[in-house]
């Protein structure tokens, strides 16, 4: 195979990756998407093998990105250290951050459930109370949150982009 033709597939290949949702994709989609644009067929062996390469070597790159974004990450957040460095409401739940002066995310235990809020609070004879105001996610729903959040990025940035 000509290296314009492997830059070309290479090129296509990265495309569809870039746009895909890495959950659902898999090499044979990714692989008979190219082949559709490139109006090539990518079965043959050595496309393949370059296919799978270039599949890898994304996914390699993909995961150094995710651990250099964590590691910065915990460098601007460190974790929480002993119980004295936490802060702990007056309903006793973790604080785990202040949104604002009234918002505060906070880490408690209902029924048996680790739920994470995220809720206004009020001030009433010097304690901070919470109102009805805020949403409490359990681990499940966090997680199901937490994935999405890069989507949830994307559509404000192309929503501030309209305007």
């Amino acid at each position: 195979m000509d290296a314009e033709t492997e830059q070309m597939i290479e090129k296509t290949v990265r495309g569809i990756l870039e746009k895909s949702n890495m959950d659902e994709m898999t090499e044979f989609k990714i692989r008979k998407q190219a082949s559709e644009v490139l109006d090539l067929d990518l079965s043959k062996p050595p496309y393949k093998a370059l296919v799978k390469r270039v599949v890898q070597s994304f996914l390699e790159e993909q995961n150094q990105k995710e651990q250099q974004q964590r590691e910065a990450e915990e460098d601007e957040n460190p974790k929480l250290g002993d119980a004295q460095d936490q802060e702990y409401d007056d309903n006793g739940d973790l604080v785990i951050c202040r949104l604002s002066s009234k918002r505060k995310v906070t880490l408690q235990e209902f029924r048996g459930k680790s739920l994470v809020s995220i809720r206004e609070f009020y001030s009433k004879d010097g304690k901070e109370l919470p109102t009805t105001k805020g949403i409490s996610l359990t681990e499940e729903q966090w997680a199901v949150f937490k994935k999405n959040v890069p989507a949830i990025e994307n559509a404000i940035s192309k929503m501030e982009s309209r305007i």
